[in-house]
């Protein structure tokens, strides 16, 4: 079994900055691709970036890229989300996800999920 908590989620104002990262436990996190989803008040949840377990690939969303860098730390067992240049549309509840095998972009092919963090740009 995976445990995946995030943290770093806040209030910030348009063109901030937030972190999220994500802590893993478990299951050896070098074996594990890691994504993150967001799920905005009254919108289904949607892909924002995934990572590849040795980091050395990664995929965003048209709407986070440029902007956010997903990155990992496998002697921390932990996956970051830079944000930047935020945007009022950005905010939602921000939920890191893991699964044994190759990144993909669909939500119901990971198996692990986070509590969630959320995140809110005030403009």
């Amino acid at each position: 079994q995976v445990q995946l908590v995030e943290s770093g989620g806040g209030l910030v104002q348009a063109g901030g900055s937030l972190r999220l990262s994500c802590a893993a436990s478990g299951r050896t996190f070098s074996t594990l691709s890691m994504a993150w989803f967001r799920q905005a008040p009254g919108k289904e949840r949607e892909f924002v970036a995934i990572i590849s377990w040795m980091g050395e690939d990664t995929y965003y969303a048209d709407s986070v890229k440029g902007r956010f860098t997903f990155s990992r730390d496998s002697a921390k067992n932990t996956v970051y989300l830079q944000m930047n240049s935020l945007e009022p549309e950005d905010t939602a509840d921000y939920y890191c996800a893991a699964r044994v095998g190759g990144p993909v972009t669909t939500g119901h092919a990971y198996a692990h999920w986070g509590q969630g963090t959320q995140v809110t740009v005030s403009s």
